[in-house]
């Protein structure tokens, strides 16, 4: 029998004032039916916001340390049920076993984390120029605050801005992308578990149109964190910050990786492979253009097509790739390959829909070469398995051809030349800049964001920069 979710809203399991729900589908298989969530209104979102705006003063004051405790106990209770949320991510969502695997346990890390993290709260001491006086700053947390979260990482993004904003003293509303919305509702029965006061956090699933657009202008949100797409993205920031909110918004990427003449090319060929499908392409940080010098063009062509033709396709639970998470995601892909071909790229890997998986949302892992860098494949986020590979006669032009987009998420170069290693770091655009490896996997106890069109460029998430954007600071003058 397929479960049926419900909202979680000042503490109780609650079914939507709607009465409707919806089912999410198994992207390998999508005649199975894998959850059934509620369709919520705009009532719905403003019953959790209440409960937050209730909840916030007391969550506030909660010593810090005892915050942490729970965001532990939770963390503990995800970590029990590592195995079967990593099912359900691999049946939602459409992740290999392995991948998913790793994005539950990121998110039990994060939740760890930020338990850790709350022992350190505080503000600083700074040298009055009074005597007797004392002058200090002390954090204090920002309000309520509302999330709004993608379905490509759907346990381990919504664990990176709850973590910290709980840590920090805030409470919680959040809409998690409604095609792959059961782990994230695991976060809550695991807070839940873990003692969480009601209306600290609140989940409530639905359309963004009424669930994600209530908590961006709803009066009583104090900062809303977004991921996803950057035209969503750009709305959502003009509409909080119209209202005067604190915003933060990550969104999309055309991330390179450059390939230079001192490359080792099968290295160079591991790492562009792994960061172009991997997750099946579909992360904000996938490489999907390899920027290759022209001496060693022909040898990495060869290479990274022999390693896209070998990938294993199939469902997440015995392939090395698994499928699309909905038609519409496959459908798109396969619309920017048609368009790469129409517009002169040459083909040398994948290109289609495997014959031999005729269900489920499957693209093959897909290399285009000769591609110009004017061309759409190499300039739109295609959020799918495609590698375009462009040619470059020298480092300088590299670089400026990584350059040349409206994005800047994250970059990398495969090189044994330092000078160019260390001049690629400090010239190319991207929020996140690597040497020697794939532009995707993050480490959490660093700041994570974009340049550009990738990012509102106002906060960063993660580690100690995730708390600046759930925190504002007061400053006391002391006198006695």
């Amino acid at each position: 029998m397929t479960t049926v979710h419900t909202n979680y809203i000042g503490g109780e399991w609650t079914e939507s004032e709607s009465g409707e729900t919806f089912d999410t589908v198994n992207p390998a298989d999508p005649s199975e039916t894998v959850a059934t969530y509620q369709q919520s209104t705009e009532a719905d979102a403003e019953d959790a916001v209440e409960a937050a705006t209730e909840a916030a003063d007391e969550w506030a004051a909660t010593p810090a340390p005892e915050r942490g405790a729970i965001l532990r106990q939770a963390a503990a209770n995800l970590e029990a049920r590592k195995e079967e949320l990593t099912e359900l991510l691999t049946t939602e969502e459409g992740k290999t076993h392995a991948e998913a695997g790793g994005e539950v346990q990121r998110a039990i890390d994060i939740f760890y984390y930020y338990a850790e993290k709350t022992r350190d709260l505080g503000g600083t001491v700074k040298s009055s120029s009074a005597q007797r006086s004392n002058l200090y700053t002390v954090e204090e947390p920002v309000g309520v605050t509302g999330l709004i979260t993608p379905w490509n990482y759907p346990i381990a993004i919504p664990a990176w801005k709850i973590a910290p904003a709980l840590a920090a003293g805030n409470t919680v509303v959040i809409k998690p992308a409604s095609v792959a919305a059961g782990t994230a509702l695991a976060i809550f029965e695991a807070l839940d578990d873990a003692g969480l006061p009601d209306g600290v956090g609140n989940i409530v699933t639905g359309p963004g149109s009424t669930v994600g657009n209530t908590f961006v202008t709803h009066d009583k949100v104090d900062a809303v964190s977004f991921t996803g797409s950057s035209q969503v993205g750009q709305m959502v920031y003009d509409q909080a910050t119209d209202d005067g909110k604190r915003v933060q918004a990550e969104m999309g990427g055309k991330n390179p990786t450059v390939v230079t003449d001192s490359a080792d090319v099968d290295e160079a060929a591991d790492i562009v492979s792994a960061g172009a499908f991997g997750v099946t392409g579909q992360a904000c940080t996938a490489c999907s253009r390899a920027i290759v010098h022209t001496d060693v063009y022909d040898e990495f062509v060869e290479a990274v097509a022999e390693r896209a033709a070998a990938i294993e396709i199939g469902p997440g639970d015995v392939a090395e790739m698994g499928p699309q998470v909905t038609a519409d995601e496959r459908d798109g892909t396969l619309s920017y390959i048609d368009t790469a071909r129409e517009e002169g790229g040459n083909l040398v890997a994948g290109g289609g829909v495997p014959e031999d998986l005729d269900e489920g949302y499957y693209v093959e892992p897909t290399v285009f070469v000769d591609v110009d860098p004017e061309d759409t494949v190499a300039c739109e986020e295609v959020f799918g398995p495609v590698l375009a590979v462009i040619e470059v006669e020298d480092f300088e032009e590299g670089l400026h051809v990584a350059n040349d987009v409206e994005y800047g998420l994250s970059a990398s170069i495969v090189t044994d030349d330092h000078t160019e290693a260390q001049r690629f770091v400090s010239e190319v655009e991207a929020g996140v800049a690597k040497v020697n490896d794939k532009t995707t996997g993050l480490e959490l106890h660093v700041p994570f964001g974009g340049f550009k069109d990738s990012s509102t460029e106002t906060w960063r998430e993660q580690g100690d920069a995730g708390l600046d954007f759930y925190t504002i600071e007061k400053t006391v003058y002391d006198n006695f």
